[in-house]
């Protein structure tokens, strides 16, 4: 697994090595760990398995693109290799793009709530470039990014469908789950630092 040298929330959100944030962040030292291990663990295995790197780094690259924030899209974006594979998400993403979250919670209480939204798929021209598997995943991705509500076994099975094995699957979810913690985590610390240089 290659090591990144910088710790990658540190990085996104602009923390300066020696900056009270740092500081702050350094007594958290084992959440700071665990974040800085899964980035390597799910975008820089040694043994990527039952998805690819290229599968990996194309979802995350998707869903830093559907955050909108800019330098976090760009790393991960700058993680792929291939140009076309760029300019095919890039193209998904206009088609993708929402607000969020959406879907509908179990008949009950917080049935008020329920909110319709785009459910995005991959027309057949992107299809056939991206490929099924990865078509497949960029709709899962979608769904969990802004339909967290309505992600059910039906899902899965879509993914099944596609041919992701069951630690496929699983190793997707994380990536995604990661991420949208890890965008926060940066697009909130680099408030921060921002607040700091204001002041």
């Amino acid at each position: 697994m290659s090591q990144p040298s910088a710790d990658i929330i540190d990085t996104l959100a602009g923390v300066r090595a020696g900056s009270a944030l740092d500081a702050i962040r350094a007594k958290r030292s084992v959440a700071r760990e665990n974040a800085q291990r899964s980035y390597e663990l799910l975008l820089h295995p040694a043994d990527p398995s039952d998805v690819s790197l290229e599968e990996r780094r194309a979802v995350a690259a998707f869903v830093a693109l559907l955050h909108r924030d800019d330098p976090i899209a760009r790393h991960y974006v700058d993680l792929l290799g291939a140009p076309d594979l760029r300019r095919a998400l890039e193209a998904e993403v206009q088609e993708a793009s929402a607000e969020g979250p959406y879907g509908n919670y179990p008949p009950g209480p917080l049935s008020g709530e329920d909110q319709d939204g785009p459910v995005y798929h991959v027309g057949e021209d992107a299809r056939a470039r991206l490929g099924t598997r990865l078509a497949a995943a960029l709709e899962h991705a979608h769904l969990l990014v802004f339909h967290p509500r309505d992600a059910r076994g039906e899902a899965l099975g879509r993914l099944v469908a596609a041919g992701w094995s069951a630690d496929g699957i699983v190793t997707l979810s994380q990536l995604v789950s990661f991420l949208a913690f890890q965008i926060r985590a940066a697009i909130g610390l680099r408030a921060l630092v921002q607040a700091g240089e204001a002041a």
